[in-house]
C-alpha cells in the first residue's frame, strides 16, 4: 500500500483567482501609454541634502558629502509589467555614486540590470566601483555585479562610510527572492550626517517599529510607501495612506515623501488613488503642509 503524500493541487479557486487578477494587471499596463519626463538631477552645495525621486521606492540622495542611491530600479519592465512613468534620470546622468543601498531581495526594489549598470557607469567615471549595503543574506545576489565592497547588515547594525552613518532598520515585510529562499533579510535604513537624517522604509506594513525607530533614531526627512494595498490582505506587507500617515507621526519626522505608486502597477487599486488618499489623510491629521509629493526627476533640496 503506497504512503506517498499527495500532491498539491495546482488549480484551486484561490490560485485561479490570483491569476486572474494578475492577468488584469498585466493587461492594464500593457494597454496603459507610459508617462512621466526625464531631467538632469541638480547637485548641491555648502552640505545640503539633495533629494530625487527616480520612480517608485528608488531614489538619488546627496548627503554627507556622499552620493547614494536606493533602491535604483530603471527597468521599463518587470517582466511582464510595463512602468508606467518613466524613470525620473537616466544612470548616464549621475555622478559616481559613492553608496548604494537595497532594502530586499524582492525584484522591483533590488533589480540586477540597474545595479550593475550603476557599478559599470561609476567605475568608468571613477576608476572604481561604489560600496553596496544590503541585507543579511542577499550578498549572493549582487556578488556578480562589479561592486567595489558589499556589505551586509542586521536590524540596528550601523556602517560608517566617509561623512555617513547608516543603519539597517526593520520593517513588515519578507526578503525572498523567490518563493522558496525566505531567509533573506528585509529592512529599512536611516542616513545621517552632521546636519541632516533621512528614513526610507523599503516596503512594510504598518507596526509598532515605527515609534521604536523615530525614538532612537530621530529621521528629520521620511520616505514612506503608499500604494499597492489593494486587496485589502496586501495590507499585510505594505502600507496604504492611512497606515502611512499613522508611520509618519509614529516616527515625528518633520517631513515626509511618498513612494512605491505609480511606477508599476503591482495591485488593484486605481493608479491615482494613493496620492489622493494621501490627501484626505494627511489633512485630516492636520500634517498636510510636511507631505512633500515629488516630481521624478526634480532633485528638492531640505
Amino acid at each position: 500500500m503506497s504512503h506517498a503524500k499527495p500532491k498539491p493541487r495546482l488549480n484551486t479557486p484561490a490560485l485561479r483567482k490570483r491569476a486572474a487578477g494578475f492577468g488584469r494587471l498585466v493587461q492594464h499596463s500593457v494597454v496603459t501609454p507610459r508617462t512621466g519626463q526625464t531631467y538632469k538631477p541638480r547637485l548641491v552645495t555648502n552640505g545640503e541634502l539633495g533629494l530625487t525621486f527616480i520612480g517608485h521606492s528608488s531614489f538619488f540622495v546627496q548627503m554627507g558629502g556622499q552620493n547614494v542611491i536606493v533602491d535604483p530600479n530603471f527597468a521599463r519592465w518587470l517582466f511582464v509589467l510595463k512602468r508606467l512613468r518613466q524613470p525620473g534620470m537616466q544612470i548616464k546622468d549621475l555622478p559616481p555614486i559613492d553608496l548604494v543601498l537595497v532594502t530586499h531581495a524582492h525584484f522591483d526594489h533590488l533589480h540586477r540590470p540597474s545595479l550593475r549598470a550603476i557599478a559599470h557607469h561609476t567605475r568608468s567615471r571613477n576608476g572604481a566601483a561604489p560600496t553596496i549595503v544590503v541585507p543579511r543574506h542577499v550578498f549572493d545576489l549582487v556578488e556578480d555585479l562589479g561592486f567595489s565592497e558589499i556589505i551586509e547588515l542586521d536590524w540596528w547594525n550601523s556602517l560608517r562610510h566617509s561623512g555617513l552613518t547608516i543603519t539597517h532598520v526593520p520593517s513588515r515585510h519578507w526578503g525572498a527572492r523567490v518563493i522558496k529562499d525566505a531567509h533573506r533579510g528585509y529592512g529599512g535604513y536611516v542616513l545621517r550626517d552632521r546636519k541632516h537624517s533621512l528614513y526610507h522604509a523599503g516596503d512594510t506594513a504598518y507596526f509598532s517599529g515605527f515609534r521604536e525607530i523615530g525614538e532612537r533614531l530621530r529621521p528629520e526627512l521620511a520616505l514612506l510607501p503608499i500604494g499597492a494595498y489593494s486587496p485589502d490582505t496586501y495590507r499585510n506587507v505594505h502600507t496604504n495612506p492611512a497606515d502611512a500617515t499613522r508611520a509618519f507621526l509614529d516616527l515625528n519626522a518633520r517631513w515626509m515623501v511618498p513612494m512605491h505608486y505609480g511606477s508599476f502597477r503591482l495591485s488593484h487599486e486605481p493608479i491615482d488613488e494613493p496620492l489622493q488618499l494621501l490627501e484626505q489623510e494627511a489633512r485630516a491629521a492636520g500634517i498636510e503642509d510636511r507631505v512633500v509629493v515629488l516630481e521624478e526627476g526634480i532633485t528638492r533640496l531640505f
